[in-house]
């Protein structure tokens, strides 16, 4: 049924076409966060609220196809056999990527409950700006360390 999953990627590396299409999506999601944060900056608040919700369940959903598709293709051992680099190198930087992935995604999901809630309760903008703009800046920068952390596995696995 989603045999195409498998197939020849289109970045044309060895990967197949879920992790080169996960990996773009995880690519660009850093800067999508900043023109949403973007549109906050510019007063454009319900606009910002819908771009973010929308940017959080998109990741939700590549986070799950991308599950999926590692779980069906044989899982971490499939995938690190392509690699020249060493079985223990990748777990490590792996383990890495999967630490900052988790801790950004509870801190995305916090900051997203907290947001709604101060913004539904009038708050925000207002007296609950400067934390949510804390918090927010926090995401961004799990979001771009997760990003960027997931883009090298993918290079560690598929092109080295």
């Amino acid at each position: 049924m989603m045999d195409y999953m498998f197939e020849a990627g289109f970045l044309g590396t060895k990967a197949p076409f879920f992790m080169d299409f996960v990996t773009l999506i995880v690519a660009l999601l850093p800067f999508l966060v900043v023109v949403a944060i973007y549109l906050a900056k510019r007063g454009k608040l319900k606009l910002h609220v819908v771009s973010q919700l929308f940017l959080y369940i998109l990741s939700v959903m590549v986070v799950s196809y991308f599950e999926y598709g590692v779980r069906v293709g044989g899982g971490f051992e499939t995938f690190a056999k392509e690699s020249s680099l060493s079985k223990t190198l990748l777990f490590e930087f792996l383990l890495l990527h999967i630490v900052i992935s988790i801790v950004t995604v509870f801190w995305w999901t916090k900051t997203i409950i907290s947001g709604m809630k101060a913004y539904r309760a009038e708050t925000l903008p207002g007296k609950t700006s400067a934390s949510h703009r804390k918090a927010g800046l926090q995401s961004t920068v799990g979001i771009f360390l997760t990003s960027l952390t997931g883009v090298w596995v993918y290079l560690f696995l598929f092109v080295y």
